[in-house]
C-alpha cells in the first residue's frame, strides 16, 4: 500500500487542501516539540545545579504544553473535515464513471459490493486522515529536524538515531505487504456478506415458499463466521505489529539512553545537554512509531479507495465521446416533432436472431414474441444495458454514442421503486421535480388516485403489484415530457386488470400521436389495437 496514492489527489481536491495545511501543523508541532526539550531540560539543570527559581519559566513550560495540545487538537479536527471532504468528492466521482461506464458495465459487477466500497469503504477514511496521515507528515518534516538538532547538541546521539531509524520503515514496508492482503481479504468478505444478504432479502418470500430460508440463513451465518475470522487475523497483525514498532523504537532511544548516561557520569557531557538530548530522543522515533500504529486502522479505507481508483481509472480508459448532454435540445418538444425515427438493422443481443424494423415518430411499434425471444433484449440493447451486434440509429446517429437518458424514457418489467415518496419515484434524477408534471404523468399512467406524497418503504413497499407497475410508466411518462424523444415500455400491463389496462393503452396511444416515438414490448392481445406497426420475434421467416 502506498503512503499517499497520487490518484487521491488527482479526483479529491480536498485531500490537496487537507497536505498543505498538515504540513503547516508539522512545522509548528515541531518547533514546539524542541522548544518543550529544550526548556524542560533548563528547568531540570536548574534545579539540579541549585538555580532560582527564575530559570525554571513555568509560564513558559505551561504555554508550549497549552500549545502542543492545540496543534494535536487542530491536526485531528482537520484530519475528520478533510475525510468528509474526501469521501464526499470520491463518491460523487464513483457515481459519474459508472454513469459513464453505463448500464452494460455496471449490470455485470457485484452492485452491493460496489455500495459497501461507497459507503462503509470511504466512510473508513477517518482515520487515515485524522490520525495516519499526520502521522505520516510529521514523520518526514519532525523526524529529520530532530534528529539534526539532537546531532548538532551531540553528534554520537545523532549518528545512533541515523543509524537505527532506517530499520523501522524497513519493517514497516513488511507490514505492509502482509497487512495490504488481508485487509483486502476482509473488505472482500464483507462485499460478500453483502451482496448475499441483498439476494437473500430480494428472494425472502420464494426461498420461504421452497422452504428453503433456513439454508439461506446458514450460509449467511457461514459468512458472518468467515468475516469475524478475517477481522481477527487483521486485529492480530495489527497487535504484533504494534507490539515489533515499539521494541524496535525502544531499543534505538535505550541505545542513545546508554551512550549519553556513560558519557555523563564520565564527565564528557554536560548535564543540560544529556537531557536535552535524552527528551529528543524518544520525539524523533515516535512519529514513525505511530505511523506503524495507525497504519491498519487506516488500512480499510486505504483498501476502499483503491478500489474506487480501479473503477475510475477504468471508466477514464473507456472513455468514449457522447452526443447530447444536459444542454442538448429537448426533442420531444420540438414544434415539428420529427426527432425520434428509430431504425434498428440486424440488431443481434448474444445468440438471439437478429431484429430489423423502423420505429416513427407519431407511431407505436409493438415488439411481440413467446418469452426467451429476446423482446427485453432488443430495449436493454437499445438502453446500453448489454452489447450488441449491427445497427440501431436515432434520426441517423448511432444509439451507442448517445447517452441514453437523454432520447430514452424507459420502464421494465420490474418497477425498480426506492424508499420516498411516490413523487420522488416518479421524478427519479430530477434535480428540481416538476409537481404538476409528477401529477400529469401519475394521471396519464392510470394512477390518478395514487398521493404523490405516499411514503414507500425499500423497492416500494406499500404498493400492490399493479400500482407499482404504473408508478413506474409514469415515471418514463415524466422523462418523456422532459426531452426524451422515444418511450420503451416492457409489459406494462402485465400486473393490470382489463380496464385500467384500457385506460394506459389509451394514454400511450394520446402519446404517440403529441409526437413521440413508441415502443412497446408485450403479450396481451388488446395491444395490437393501437400498434401501428407489429414486430414479431421468434417466429419463422
Amino acid at each position: 500500500m502506498k503512503p499517499i496514492d497520487l490518484r487521491l489527489l488527482r479526483h479529491a481536491s480536498a485531500a490537496r487542501w487537507y497536505l498543505a495545511g498538515s504540513a503547516l501543523i508539522a512545522l509548528a508541532q515541531t518547533a514546539v516539540t524542541i522548544t518543550f526539550s529544550w526548556l524542560l531540560a533548563g528547568a531540570i539543570t536548574a534545579v539540579v545545579e541549585g538555580g532560582g527559581a527564575d530559570a525554571v519559566q513555568p509560564a513558559a513550560l505551561i504555554a508550549v504544553v497549552l500549545a502542543r495540545g492545540i496543534l494535536l487538537w487542530a491536526s485531528e479536527a482537520w484530519g475528520l473535515r478533510a475525510a468528509a471532504g474526501t469521501g464526499a468528492e470520491l463518491r460523487e466521482a464513483l457515481i459519474a464513471a459508472i454513469g459513464r461506464r453505463g448500464p452494460e458495465w455496471l449490470a455485470q459487477r457485484n452492485r452491493a459490493a460496489l455500495a459497501v466500497t461507497a459507503g462503509h469503504g470511504l466512510d473508513a477514511l477517518d482515520p487515515y486522515f485524522s490520525r495516519y496521515l499526520p502521522q505520516l507528515v510529521l514523520t518526514v518534516i519532525a523526524t529529520p529536524a530532530i534528529v539534526a538538532v539532537m546531532w548538532s547538541a551531540d553528534w554520537p546521539s545523532g549518528v545512533i538515531a541515523v543509524v537505527t531509524l532506517p530499520l523501522i520503515p524497513v519493517f514497516l514496508v513488511l507490514i505492509g505487504v502482509a497487512t495490504r492482503v488481508v485487509q483486502r481479504r476482509q473488505l472482500g468478505v464483507l462485499q460478500h456478506l453483502a451482496a448475499r444478504f441483498a439476494d437473500i432479502l430480494h428472494g425472502l418470500s420464494t426461498l420461504r415458499i421452497f422452504g428453503r430460508e433456513r439454508r439461506a440463513a446458514d450460509r449467511m451465518r457461514a459468512t458472518a463466521e468467515q468475516y469475524r475470522v478475517e477481522t481477527m487475523r487483521v486485529l492480530r497483525f495489527s497487535f504484533l505489529s504494534g507490539f515489533a514498532l515499539e521494541l524496535l523504537s525502544s531499543l534505538a532511544v535505550a541505545l542513545v539512553a546508554v551512550t549519553v548516561g556513560f558519557r555523563l557520569l564520565d564527565g564528557e557531557m554536560a548535564l543540560g545537554v544529556g537531557l536535552f538530548v535524552l527528551l529528543l530522543a524518544p520525539e524523533a522515533f515516535l512519529p514513525l512509531r505511530q505511523v506503524g500504529v495507525q497504519f491498519h486502522a487506516a488500512a480499510e479505507g486505504v483498501a476502499a479507495t483503491e478500489q474506487v481508483f480501479e473503477v475510475l481509472d477504468a471508466a477514464d480508459a473507456d472513455d468514449r465521446p457522447r452526443l447530447g448532454g444536459p444542454e442538448a435540445p429537448a426533442l420531444f418538444r420540438r414544434p415539428d416533432r420529427a426527432a425520434g425515427t428509430l431504425i434498428v438493422r440486424d440488431l443481434r443481443v448474444r445468440d438471439l436472431p437478429p431484429v430489423s424494423f423502423r420505429a416513427n415518430p407519431g407511431e407505436i411499434t409493438l415488439i411481440e414474441g413467446p418469452s426467451g425471444a429476446g423482446k427485453s433484449s432488443v430495449l436493454a440493447a437499445l438502453r446500453g444495458a448489454v452489447a450488441f451486434e449491427g445497427d440501431a440509429r436515432l434520426d441517423g446517429v448511432d444509439v451507442r454514442l448517445l447517452d441514453a437518458p437523454q432520447w430514452l424514457a424507459w420502464a421494465g418489467q420490474h418497477p425498480g421503486l426506492m424508499r420516498g415518496t411516490v413523487a420522488s419515484n416518479v421524478a427519479l434524477g430530477d434535480a428540481e421535480p416538476d409537481a404538476a408534471r409528477v401529477r400529469d404523468a401519475l394521471d396519464w399512467a392510470g394512477a390518478a388516485g395514487l398521493d404523490p406524497q405516499l411514503e414507500l418503504g425499500v423497492q416500494g413497499a406499500g404498493l400492490s403489484g399493479g400500482q407499482a407497475q404504473r408508478v413506474a410508466v409514469a415515471r418514463a411518462l415524466y422523462r418523456l415530457g422532459g426531452g426524451p424523444s422515444v418511450l420503451a415500455l416492457d409489459e406494462p400491463s402485465s400486473a393490470l386488470d382489463a380496464g385500467t389496462e384500457a385506460e394506459l393503452w389509451a394514454s400511450l396511444r394520446a402519446t404517440a400521436d403529441a409526437g413521440a416515438t413508441v415502443l412497446l414490448v408485450s403479450h396481451r392481445r388488446s395491444a395490437r389495437e393501437i400498434a401501428d406497426a407489429v414486430v414479431e420475434l421468434g417466429v419463422p421467416a
